[in-house]
């Protein structure tokens, strides 16, 4: 176990999965790239010892891969299991109480120790400015916080039992903020610090909020957990961490005593400045939007305070690593939660919220000799019901029956879906509704659609090897390749409007459905670059499943209405790039040339050249 940051970097480094950067490294896009270079060679952990501009040093990739991640965790990992797996199925401890006793142990590490002395003599008081500003990229609209874990307590029961820790990006500068002053809090909906402002809103007082950075490693994490109900994030910080989150108050703010960096401030009800751009987790920017202001109050630092960081984009990133560290943590959550629900997976490659792959049961009617979803479609509304699962865009969900499937074998997934499918019934819409707020592919900021398809019974086809020749004559759509079996990605001309689509998808449903059935591929991919799309199954669902709403953007072959259900014979994906979607992240190329000096002959990261 560590008790601050420090121990677990030098604990990396005697194990040899830590570098130490000694050469000046600016902050402004230049730390983010090295990051990205190593993390995407599978390589350590980088401290960087002299950040441009600031004193403190700064740390990255820590959880850059499972295997890290879990040794970080290595004397707690199985504990912490063993008390989530209690709290999903409290039966289990009158079963074999004896086995559990050294789980009871550990849960005493669980609860928050307040301390008395409030002096914080380990820290010092600094400004935003005295931080290392990183830059992650050339679009972003200023400085973020990557790595935070934002903290507020219930207005009307303030304690910290009911705190709420959550992972909320934080912009230090940039845009109208005024610097050391003011810095941006965005936090999207299903956020549990958006509770507590409500309430504070109703109250008429600001809400005071604290930023902690850094710390033990699990602090980090319990930011981003998805814990059971009623189990804290400080609790589990305590629980993950092999000892008791230790706190005090400060001028009416909770301060972390374990952490690296405090920011504490207040929130006003109704104040809101421009937060963004910013590189996001899917692999686009999110762009400018009013978002709550965080007025700072205070700023303190540790006197060899390490800031932790982490770069997001398109999967995978380090963050790939945080949803299988959760994962391992969790295991059989779901299945408590949602009763006939075997597994969940969201899709990494696709920007993990727009798309979910599940497998439920099928036991309401046995007795019938013809198959089709029934239940699944029941448990498909509580999944779609169900905390940040409630933000995906596409469910694929099945139940088991002749052979066992896992979700985490996409290919065999969506094969076994896709052979299936009944496009004149298992495709249902909902519109106008909320999707995550970092996707641009719906209709304005977190609204868009959702579709669930499922599929259940016998077999009803053979999927296609090969582009069938039906997509091979189309004169006006161009270079039909086959993504895998029964999907196929063809071009089509750049997309202006939704009215010159409506025009274009009519004249490609007519064409195809002028050369007869073609049951074989169910699924038609309508793209700007099918080379691209068919070249590997990370760019297809990466491309197909950020880029399309699918009201707006599903299309069938002989497609109809019936009762107000809509059905085709062949289901087509308008994944073209639209005006109202956010650009996507390239990195800047002066920059990748600037540290190439890192990875030379004598630089501190010469191995990964």
């Amino acid at each position: 176990m560590y008790y601050n940051l420090e121990e677990c970097i030098l604990d990396l480094e005697r194990s040899g999965q830590l570098i130490r950067i000694r050469e000046e490294v600016d902050p402004y896009l230049e730390m983010a790239a090295i990051h990205m270079r190593v993390n995407a060679a599978g390589g350590p952990a980088l401290l960087f010892e002299n950040v441009k501009g600031s004193k403190f040093r700064a740390v990255s990739n820590l959880f850059g891969n499972l295997e890290r991640s879990k040794f970080i965790f290595k004397n707690t990992f199985e504990a912490t299991k063993n008390v989530i797996a209690l709290r999903n199925d409290p039966m289990n401890i009158l079963k074999n109480p004896l086995k559990h006793f050294s789980t009871g142990l550990s849960a005493s590490k669980a609860l928050p120790l307040k301390k008395l002395n409030n002096k914080l003599a380990d820290f010092k008081e600094i400004q935003i400015s005295d931080l290392p500003l990183i830059h992650h990229w050339p679009g972003d609209g200023g400085a973020f916080v990557t790595l935070p874990q934002v903290y507020s307590e219930d207005p009307e029961k303030p304690g910290i039992m009911n705190s709420n820790l959550g992972m909320y990006r934080v912009q230090l500068n940039g845009n109208d903020y005024k610097l050391n002053k003011e810095v941006g809090l965005h936090y999207q909906i299903h956020r549990g610090i958006g509770i507590h402002q409500e309430k504070a809103n109703k109250l008429g007082v600001p809400l005071k909020v604290s930023i902690f950075i850094g710390g033990p490693p699990a602090h980090t994490l319990a930011a981003i957990m998805p814990l059971p109900e009623g189990m804290s994030e400080m609790t589990f910080a305590g629980l993950l961490s092999g000892r008791n989150f230790r706190y005090t108050y400060v001028d009416g703010y909770c301060i972390s005593l374990d952490a690296d960096f405090v920011i504490t401030g207040e929130v006003y009800p109704g104040e809101t400045k421009p937060e963004g751009p910013f590189g996001d987790h899917i692999g686009y920017y999110s762009l400018i939007h009013d978002f709550p202001l965080l007025k700072v109050h205070k700023v303190f630092a540790k006197q060899n305070g390490i800031w932790p960081f982490t770069v997001v984009g398109r999967p995978p990133q380090e963050d790939t690593a945080f949803g299988e560290l959760i994962h391992e943590l969790t295991g059989n959550a779901i299945k408590q939660e949602i009763p006939g629900v075997k597994e969940v997976h969201a899709v990494d490659a696709a920007g993990v919220h727009p798309l979910l792959f599940a497998i439920g049961s099928e036991r309401y009617t046995p007795y019938q000799k013809v198959k089709q979803p029934a239940e699944i479609l029941t448990l498909a509304n509580r999944i779609l019901g169900t905390g940040q699962l409630s933000l995906a865009k596409y469910l694929f969900i099945t139940a088991e029956e002749n052979q066992p499937l896992d979700t985490h074998k996409e290919v065999e997934f969506l094969t076994y879906i896709l052979e299936r499918i009944d496009l004149r019934r298992d495709l249902h819409f909902q519109t106008n509704t909320t999707i995550d707020t970092l996707d641009y592919s719906g209709t304005g900021l977190n609204t868009g659609s959702k579709v669930v398809i499922a599929a259940y019974g016998d077999k009803k086809r053979n999927l296609c090897q090969e582009v069938p020749k039906e997509l091979k004559e189309l004169s006006d759509f161009r270079n039909p390749l086959l993504v895998m079996p029964g999907v196929v990605a063809i071009e089509g001309p750049k997309f202006l409007n939704y009215q010159e689509a409506q025009v274009t998808l009519k004249e490609l449903c007519s064409a195809i459905q002028a050369r007869g059935m073609m049951a074989s591929c169910p699924m038609i991919i309508l793209c700007d670059d099918s080379s691209f799309i068919s070249c590997s199954l990370k760019n297809f669902f990466w491309a197909t499943f950020t880029r399309s709403n699918p009201s707006h953007d599903i299309y069938g072959v002989n497609s109809c209405y019936e009762n107000k259900h809509w059905s085709c014979d062949n289901m087509i994906i308008d994944v073209r790039i639209k005006p109202h979607h956010a650009p996507p992240l390239i990195p800047d190329s002066a920059v990748e040339r600037n540290i190439e000096h890192f990875f030379s002959k004598g630089g501190s990261l010469s191995e990964f050249k």
